[in-house]
């Protein structure tokens, strides 16, 4: 029998992501901030006429760092394993230690992120909230939130002007508690907000002695993601076939298939799928406001997946420079179901890549004190699972679509060995989540 989860969605994505802040890291942990599951907001009425080229240039800079953390991830941290992670969420977090902070490590991070002030990504954060992470499932679009839980230790005061950024532009509300005699409460009040917030998905946000007396502040930054193929997968066709791994050997996994015509292009070495979502909500004769889908991106040689990493993390625009023109009638076609969870400590990669200074500096623009010495690390945990479940509905990539006077031949899309994968959403170009996979039976 199929599980609920498999039979009320085809994509699932989980985020947490946790800094933590200590006297001495990252044994005791003093800050966490993390991603994980919230229900949906109420989708804001958005101007159609609304000027999104300034946000478009914002959300170049934000793929560019995003690509710039993926290079690493999948080929060191995650080059023997499936992984799924959301810059999105890591970015909204190093952009909050930006409007808490001031500075070197303030100035490194704006460098980092691309960005010239905390204002600029102060209005990023507050556009993408409006017009990307806004929920659209009461119109039958992707099930789509995000909220902010911030827990700060009663000796503290948080500064104004910070209270008032987090308030406005993240959309999260402070709670004073006693971290220093009574923490484990605190802890398992934090882990109630996140199991009301997930529906009880998630029960053990926090696990024992995660926060103790010297914690000063827990951040939570919650992002939910659900949407439904704009084109379901019959269930009746999922057949088993060999997927061949990166060592030379393979597994039996469950394939997923249609005869429709595919979102699909070739390229020297490798091809592009673009699965759309059903979007929801869109007036007739009028452009979408948003559109989302999931991008599988196939090497041709079976173990061609890390040179082609390299290429797609070579700059912000590889998927511009590579969209599908449109529909093409496919030949052998075939996607594997996948579920599987991933963890990573995001703190050191951003290390490794120079960013150092904020994960040493005191976040003075937050709060009015902290004892001296205080570090924090970022660790992100994410879960993905892809099934056959979605609507068929009126489709709307008809403004994807393009042929030329020559149709293509057919082509071939047979991820029997490991790809990478981006979900991201269209007008804006903002990437929510990028992974790969390995093997589609581990988890």
């Amino acid at each position: 029998m199929a599980s609920p989860l498999k039979l009320i969605s085809c994509s699932l994505f989980l985020f947490f992501s946790f800094i933590f802040w200590s006297k001495k890291p990252p044994i005791h942990p003093n800050i966490i901030a993390k991603t994980l599951t919230t229900p949906p907001v109420q989708l804001p009425v958005i101007a159609r006429d609304r000027d999104l080229s300034d946000l478009r240039i914002f959300v170049r800079s934000q793929t560019a760092a995003a690509m710039r953390i993926t290079k690493p991830l999948l080929l060191s941290e995650a080059k023997d394993k499936n992984m799924v992670f959301s810059p999105l969420s890591i970015h909204i977090v190093l952009s909050l230690i930006v409007a808490g902070t001031k500075g070197p490590a303030r100035d490194q991070l704006l460098s980092f992120l691309k960005s010239n002030s905390t204002a600029e990504l102060n209005a990023l954060a507050a556009d993408l909230v409006l017009l990307v992470l806004a929920d659209g499932s009461a119109s039958g679009g992707p099930r789509l939130s995000f909220a902010n839980g911030l827990w700060v230790d009663e000796s503290l005061s948080i500064k104004p002007s910070f209270k008032e950024a987090v308030a406005v532009f993240y959309k999260a509300v402070a709670d004073k508690v006693d971290f220093q005699n009574k923490a484990d409460e605190v802890r398992i009040k934090v882990n109630s907000w996140a199991q009301g917030k997930t529906g009880g998905l998630i029960k053990e946000f926090l696990p024992p002695a995660s926060i103790n007396g010297a914690t000063r502040l827990v951040f939570a930054n919650a992002l939910y993601f659900k949407g439904v193929w704009e084109e379901k997968f019959d269930a009746l066709n999922t057949k088993e076939h060999d997927f061949n791994l990166l060592d030379g050997s393979s597994v039996r996994a469950h394939f997923m298939t249609s005869d429709k015509w595919q979102f699909v292009r070739a390229f020297d070495g490798f091809k592009i799928l673009q699965l759309p979502y059903r979007q929801g909500g869109e007036e007739e004769g009028k452009p979408p406001r948003r559109r989302f889908s999931m991008y599988l991106i196939l090497p041709d040689a079976e173990d061609g997946l890390p040179g082609l990493v390299d290429k797609v993390c070579s700059g912000s625009d590889f998927l511009n420079r590579h969209q599908p023109y449109g529909k093409v009638e496919v030949g052998d076609f075939k996607i594997p179901r996948f579920k599987f969870s991933s963890d990573l400590e995001a703190s050191k990669t951003l290390k490794d890549l120079g960013l150092v200074l904020p994960f040493t500096s005191e976040l003075t623009e937050m709060v009015n004190w902290l004892p001296s010495g205080d570090a924090f690390n970022m660790l992100h945990k994410s879960c993905i699972e892809v099934n056959e479940e979605g609507t068929e509905a009126a489709a709307v990539t008809g403004i994807l679509a393009g042929s030329s006077l020559n149709p293509p031949d057919k082509i071939d899309f047979v991820a029997d060995h490991p790809f990478m994968f981006v979900i991201r959403e269209e007008i804006t170009g903002t990437v929510l989540f990028i992974g790969q996979v390995l093997n589609p039976l581990a988890g």
